[in-house]
């Protein structure tokens, strides 16, 4: 799969860019941390029950991205930048899981 049949484009060592909004984000880094969905509206913790495979995913408009995977990173990561669809970027700090600052606005109006 070619970079353009993505909903997805990868940016430096821990940047991930939302670029389709018909299509939502299930980002998964590693089997300990939560799921993380990023719609057109932001990124927030996915509560639901992850997609078993694509086919699924994509029933679902939802697209699986395993930042571990070496098609994205190729690592787990600890601090992971999302540029969403709403100009905002957002820092995700898995070493913060369960706080507050585990998910916030790092910075508004990126574009």
């Amino acid at each position: 799969m070619n970079s353009y049949d993505k909903a997805f484009l990868v940016s430096g060592r821990n940047t991930l860019i939302h670029k389709n909004k018909k299509l939502d984000l299930i980002v998964v880094n590693d089997d300990n941390d939560p799921p993380l969905i990023i719609t057109r509206h932001g990124v927030k913790m996915f509560e639901e029950v992850v997609p078993a495979n694509k086919v699924e995913a994509k029933e679902r408009y939802m697209e699986i991205v395993d930042i571990s995977s070496t098609e994205v990173f190729g690592e787990t990561k600890t601090l992971l930048f999302v540029q969403a669809l709403n100009n905002k970027e957002y820092k995700v700090d898995y070493s913060k899981k369960g706080t507050d600052l585990f998910i916030r606005i790092h910075q508004d109006n990126y574009i």
